[in-house]
């Protein structure tokens, strides 16, 4: 009777509900190995028999592993708490900066630069391997992609494009990249898995923008100065269709349900909205900002959300990114960014938008629920492309 009532009080809790501490000796057993120690196995033994003591949790309530018992609510809350102090998984952006001859490396927990790459002569367009393990930016000026190892960093091979490349689009599979050459007129295939040329696609003058269609059957091409946007079949490797649009066409965005294609137009300041199957311009999206003159707004880079309700659209020396409503194509409200702003990537959860801003060598960086800017980071001299880890 006497070893019963011990054990009872050996049990019993304190007014906090916590059991009390292990005797002299003793310890709760928590990280031990699965070979115990005679004292270790015999608190283990005596935590157990507690436990078989106790009365079980109520209805609505849940026991801790030290065996206090906490009302359902409380601990969910307590839980979602401890998930929320955790660190959040940071991205990895990449900038190509045209002047300097540089990639900027941004980890995007921080906001701050982590590491600049050197590169070829001016680099541009720059974009993931699908796999994520490469980034391949176009530099222009030594004619070629060059191709840097996600890991170490660094620039670790090339691959055979035309004279001047400057943007460049994969199919789904990450098996194939097409490259505009900006000096000579065309496209060039290039097979990624061998890194080998599969050869050239005839275009208009000064091609720059480059998309491929959500099912890989389509290429779209812009050329600056025929401006047109040219409708290329992926598997003939032929122009099927022309489709004019409005003077210095810089880029090209389909709509993830592939019912549109919106292409900008830098001279025009426009963005020219397209239907695939018909090769026709459907609707246009233009802009207006009390204070500026037309002619400043010059509108390049174009982000879409994956629901496409919203397009993002950088306006170039206006120094402005316009939040578009697609299904009204209004805009409906304006983003001071940096000045001369380029091109943009959303972070693969779509929480953040950034913007290359090649005059105040900087990147722009967008809270996309709250649409305002939230933050800005130097990078090199005259940023002007940005890739951002899948």
């Amino acid at each position: 009777m006497q070893a019963e009532m011990s054990d009872v009080m050996r049990c019993s809790r304190r007014g906090d509900g916590v059991p009390p501490p292990p005797l002299s000796g003793e310890g709760w057993g928590e990280g031990v190995s699965t070979r115990e120690s005679p004292q270790e196995e015999k608190t283990l033994s005596r935590i157990a028999s507690c436990d078989a003591m106790r009365p079980p949790p109520q209805a609505g309530e849940v026991r801790t592993a030290r065996g206090q018992i906490l009302p359902l609510l409380r601990a969910t809350v307590l839980v979602a708490i401890a998930l929320a102090a955790m660190p959040a998984h940071a991205f990895i952006a990449y900038v190509s900066n045209e002047k300097s001859n540089t990639v900027s490396v941004i980890d995007t927990d921080s906001w701050t630069v982590t590491k600049t790459i050197k590169v070829g002569q001016r680099p541009r367009g720059i974009e993931f391997t699908r796999d994520g393990k490469f980034v391949m930016v176009a530099v222009g000026d030594d004619d070629t992609i060059q191709m840097i190892d996600a890991r170490t960093q660094g620039v670790v091979d090339t691959l055979p494009s035309g004279p001047d490349p400057e943007l460049f689009t994969q199919d789904a599979a990450g098996k194939t990249l097409y490259v505009a050459n900006e000096n000579d007129n065309t496209v060039t295939v290039i097979d990624l898995e061998k890194r080998a040329r599969l050869g050239d696609i005839q275009v208009g003058v000064e091609p720059e923008g480059m998309t491929i269609s959500p099912d890989g059957k389509t290429l779209i091409n812009t050329s600056e100065t025929t401006n047109m946007a040219h409708f290329i079949d992926t598997g003939s490797r032929q122009i099927v269709a022309n489709v004019l649009v409005d003077p210095r066409p810089r880029f090209a965005e389909f709509k993830h349900d592939a019912s549109e294609l919106w292409v900008s137009s830098e001279i025009g300041g426009s963005v020219s909205i397209i239907d695939p199957g018909k090769h026709e311009v459907i609707g246009k999206v233009t802009f207006e900002i009390p204070g500026l003159r037309k002619e400043a707004i010059q509108p390049v880079g174009i982000g879409m959300t994956k629901d496409d309700k919203t397009a993002f659209v950088a306006l170039g020396p206006a120094n402005r990114v316009a939040v578009v409503d697609t299904a009204t194509r209004k805009v409906t409200k304006y983003l001071l960014v940096g000045q001369r702003v380029w091109h943009m990537a959303f972070t693969p959860d779509e929480k953040y938008l950034l913007t290359t801003n090649g005059v105040s060598n900087d990147v722009s960086v967008i809270d996309v629920a709250a649409q305002k800017v939230i933050k800005t980071i130097q990078v090199g001299e005259l940023p002007w492309g940005i890739t951002i880890a899948p």
